[in-house]
């Protein structure tokens, strides 16, 4: 029998991609089931995935576990707000105590996945060039989704040393850029105007869903234990993304640009992330080395493939030489 895999989230456009690309290669990879769990059903099609309609903040979520068989989690129930946080921190710190709970009460669970953020790191001017692993935030994780991540990331090395038998994979993933994937930069970047703050040009990384659909994989059917940077070599500024786009940038004061860039994306029917303010202010970089040298992968797309994939998606009419260089 293949591993029973359970994936968290699955309302999620990146989490339901997920577990359908797990569940389309289940035998090649030695997958026999693949459940996918979330309050509410996908909006697509999930395949050959087996929906669970539970919420995992609940005990219930033990009780699904043991009912499928479950040996191997892929927790990706933790995500940023879309418009408003109410419910977001239960659903990201909460869920993921009760999740963890399950796992150690389990006897046949011997591996788990967490799909973690490079949020983790912060914003702040007082940022390294790039963040390893083992580097600690400088600032912009005291309140938000930045919060968020680091609170999981602490739980699990708690369970960590609880079950010290079960295998542990962190993957801290720049967001994924693409039209079809929700991440709070797609939706900033789908804005008729694009909020800046006045004075900043922050370098912002992308990571590919196709390095990010393998990294996952990878993880869930081999031994990869670690905490691991996920991204695209490389950095494209905002004022480039903005130029190759051939979308206007709209300055904004820094000081109070939080509340300033969301009331003009509200004006424009557009939405702005909650927490995504300081990373448009002082951007954020990760180091990939640990992700080569003791993963064992090397990323297929830089961040410029990637952010250039994207604009042919979503505004193919726009050349690609147009503003090019910063």
């Amino acid at each position: 029998m293949g591993r029973v895999v359970l994936v968290t989230g699955v309302a999620g456009s990146f989490a339901a991609r997920f577990s359908r690309h797990l569940a389309e290669r289940g035998e090649a990879l030695g997958i026999s089931r693949v459940v996918g769990i979330d309050l509410r059903p996908p909006e697509g099609d999930l395949g050959g995935v087996k929906f669970v309609r539970a919420d995992i903040r609940t005990p219930v979520i033990a009780k699904v576990m043991a009912v499928e068989d479950v040996d191997t989690v892929v927790h990706l129930d933790v995500a940023p707000p879309a418009r408003e946080r109410a419910g977001t921190k239960e659903r990201n710190v909460i869920g993921t105590m009760q999740l963890l709970a399950a796992c150690q009460r389990s006897s046949i669970v011997t591996k788990l996945v967490v799909g973690s953020s490079a949020a983790v790191y912060g914003s702040s001017p007082r940022d390294p060039a790039m963040f390893t692993e083992s580097l600690s935030s400088r600032g912009g994780t005291r309140s938000g989704f930045p919060k968020d991540v680091v609170e999981v990331e602490s739980y699990v090395r708690g369970f960590s040393r609880r079950r010290p038998d079960v295998l542990i994979t962190t993957v801290r993933a720049a967001q994924v850029l693409h039209p079809d994937i929700e991440t709070p930069l797609r939706d900033y970047f789908q804005n008729p105007l694009l909020p800046m703050a006045f004075g900043f040009d922050p370098r912002l990384q992308f990571c590919h869903l196709d390095d990010a659909l393998a990294v996952l994989t990878e993880s869930v059917t081999h031994d990869r234990p670690g905490t691991f940077n996920l991204a695209g070599d490389g950095v494209v500024l905002l004022s480039q993304a903005a130029r190759r786009l051939a979308k206007p940038m709209l300055p904004l004061p820094s000081l109070g640009f939080a509340s300033a860039a969301a009331r003009v994306t509200r004006v424009m029917g557009g939405d702005l992330s909650p927490d995504l303010h300081r990373l448009l202010t002082y951007g954020r970089v990760l180091d990939t080395t640990a992700l080569r040298d003791i993963f064992g992968y090397d990323p297929q797309h830089t961040t410029e493939d990637t952010f250039e994939e994207y604009r042919r998606r979503v505004r193919p009419g726009i050349l690609s030489g147009i503003g090019a260089t910063a």
